[in-house]
């Protein structure tokens, strides 16, 4: 790999072409393939680019799914192809896409320094003869693919029978991976664990190791903490599956959905898998071999066997924090997610949204329940899709028509499955809470949490539509779905600089007053804390589990302070992490002490009086926000 970063998965549509973009420079990057639907109209657009044959695939076709994804990711691989052959036959000297590709590469990296005592050498057969070997060792970044392994609805045929289960959502979209034609690829899961879906990755060969010990296509899971990885990498093992990298995202502090399972931050959880590295490799060496040996395939010589990657993604925005992540906590490689939608070279997205995203700040970045999945998930204020939304519900048209039905998952009212954020369940739902009991308020507050539900299978792909001119702009409904690592970073960015500033080079383009990521981290579970502290139902069973949570996460700023007192990388604001500490034990302390303590000793002198809910109506739990000078 020629890069100590890759660009993470974002939505449906923002990262669709970033391999196209990016991929012949060295750079690694994620697709989602969840939407077939939206890769076949933009197949359509890139084949017409590049000149390419392209036969269409219809909805309803058999196995059209699996075979779209196939027909998008073999054109993806083509087109990098046909884009890294050009680049290499480049002339060195000139300014141009190959001194790009040499130019963004780490200082450290090898090839960047065989590039640089070339271009000093004086012309003649040497210096010839290292061009020669430069442009040989070329490579082009991964071309990786996501699937949200929850996201796997059981399509019906034409007259409403399931049409079985190797064609489930997810298993059509491995399915569609599995037979395309990359190489050097990594098939990423996402969102916990589905057994079944692992099971069917054994009908694959390209996931085993072949007769040399090499694995066409790999695989990575992408976990929260080292005992999901253990979990999923043992039953992986059992079935002769390795897993080539754990890639381990910050809870909360994240774009999408965000999952806050436990109070566990970065630093500690990063730091388990350090120091027990060991056991995702050789622990699971003896299950590989015993499958092996049951289908009487060779054995991997021991250097061929698998060490896998360990890589952090969630929340990080300047080099220093790197350093600190693969230096001291022993990260392979990092994902830098956000910043890159403001990067328009490596992703797609249209100029309304980028000019929204520039714009954002700190109130405008929120956890919100958009999602019909009923998972928290990241998002920002005032998208069209957000307008889209509320215009239908203010005009007695609540909910989407559904178009794709990707999350249609909810039988409440319904024997065959139907989205949360359709029109269909929204008006019946609607009129199940206005017609059952509960005050004004409080049917008004349940109204407003089914309208948030929003359409995010569509919008979320878009931008990508507007951006490639396929729809015109301004025409569709966007969503977006950034971290909160987003508010400090302002402006478009050209890729040269991003890629500079990850490395440490050039200006820091991050706001001056950013905190620290471990300390923005810290914030947003407490902030989850509060919501969960202020839901308190007065019972001696959630005390002692709020009692854990709070234990928790006392020891989790411990760690954050150890690492306040440490030795700052360059660009690292550490002095953010002591004060943001400070301030945190006291809130968590105030929180505690209004809505559990109070209610634990009104329990303990008057049981009868104990009540049902400790909620201060007034405290809603809203995320606590950090004033700037703070983090000066």
């Amino acid at each position: 790999m020629c890069h100590s970063f890759h660009i993470p998965v974002m939505g449906t549509g923002f990262t669709v072409d970033t391999p196209i973009r990016v991929a012949h420079l060295g750079i690694s990057s994620a697709i989602s393939i969840v939407d077939d639907l939206l890769l076949e109209k933009i197949r359509r657009f890139y084949t017409e680019k590049f000149q390419l044959p392209y036969e269409r695939i219809r909805a309803g076709e058999v196995d059209g799914r699996a075979r779209r994804i196939t027909a998008y990711l073999d054109m993806v691989g083509q087109i990098v192809r046909l884009k890294m052959e050009q680049l290499k036959q480049q002339p060195f000297f000139a300014d141009n896409e190959k001194r790009t590709y040499f130019e963004l590469l780490p200082d450290t990296a090898p090839l960047r320094r065989a590039y640089e005592r070339m271009v000093t050498m004086t012309p003649g057969p040497r210096r010839d003869k290292l061009a020669e070997t430069l442009t040989a060792r070329m490579t082009p970044g991964d071309i990786d693919v996501n699937i949200m392994v929850k996201v796997d609805r059981m399509p019906l045929d034409k007259s409403g029978a399931p049409l079985g289960e190797a064609f489930s959502d997810a298993k059509a979209a491995l399915r569609g991976y599995a037979n395309s034609c990359l190489e050097s690829s990594s098939l990423i899961f996402s969102a916990g664990l589905n057994k079944g879906l692992f099971r069917y990755m054994t009908r694959f060969r390209d996931f085993y190791r072949d007769s040399v010990g090499s694995i066409r296509k790999k695989i990575t899971l992408k976990v929260s903490d080292f005992r999901s990885a253990m979990i999923q990498g043992k039953f992986l093992a059992q079935l002769g599956l390795e897993v080539g990298e754990y890639r381990i995202e910050s809870g909360l502090n994240c774009g999408g959905h965000a999952f806050a399972a436990n109070i566990r931050l970065l630093p500690s959880i990063v730091s388990e898998f350090k120091a027990k590295r060991e056991q995702l490799s050789s622990g699971f060496h003896a299950l590989v071999s015993t499958y092996y040996e049951k289908m009487g395939w060779p054995l991997a010589p021991p250097q061929k066997r698998n060490r896998p990657l360990v890589t952090v993604q969630g929340g990080i925005g300047t080099h220093g924090e790197t350093r600190r992540l693969q230096e001291v906590l022993g990260a392979d490689r990092t994902g830098w997610g956000t910043p890159f939608l403001l990067v328009p070279q490596a992703v797609c997205v249209d100029t309304d949204l980028l000019s929204l995203m520039c714009r954002a700040g700190q109130k405008d970045l929120y956890l919100s329940g958009i999602s019909p999945l009923g998972v928290p998930m990241n998002h920002l204020r005032n998208t069209t899709s957000e307008q889209w939304t509320r215009e239908r519900a203010a005009q007695g048209r609540p909910g989407s028509g559904c178009p794709k039905q990707f999350l249609a998952s909810n039988t409440e009212f319904t024997a065959t499955p139907v989205c949360q954020a359709s029109g269909r369940f929204q008006r019946v739902k609607l009129a199940q809470i206005m017609a059952g009991p509960g005050s004004d308020v409080d049917k008004q507050k349940r109204a407003e949490a089914v309208l948030e539900k929003t359409c995010i299978c569509d919008h979320l792909g878009n931008s990508a539509l507007m951006a490639l001119g396929i729809h015109r702009p301004g025409s569709l409904p966007t969503v977006v779905c950034p971290g909160p690592n987003l508010a400090w970073f302002d402006r478009p960015y050209s890729l040269r600089e991003m890629v500079d500033h990850i490395y440490g080079r050039g200006t820091n383009l991050a706001a001056a007053d950013r905190p620290h990521m471990f300390a923005q981290e810290l914030v947003m579970y407490v902030d989850f804390f509060a919501r969960q502290v202020v839901a308190f139902d007065g019972s001696t069973r959630e005390q002692k589990r709020l009692e854990t949570l709070k234990a928790t996460l006392s020891e989790e700023m411990d760690v954050c302070m150890d690492i306040s007192r440490s030795r700052a990388f360059p660009g690292e604001n550490l002095v953010s992490i002591s004060h943001c500490v400070t301030e945190q034990r006291q809130r968590v302390e105030d929180i505690w002490q209004k809505h559990v303590a109070g209610a634990t000793r009104i329990r303990q002198l008057h049981p009868v009086l104990a009540p049902t809910s400790a909620c201060d109506p007034k405290d809603t739990g809203e995320p606590f926000v950090a004033k700037p000078a703070v983090f000066a």
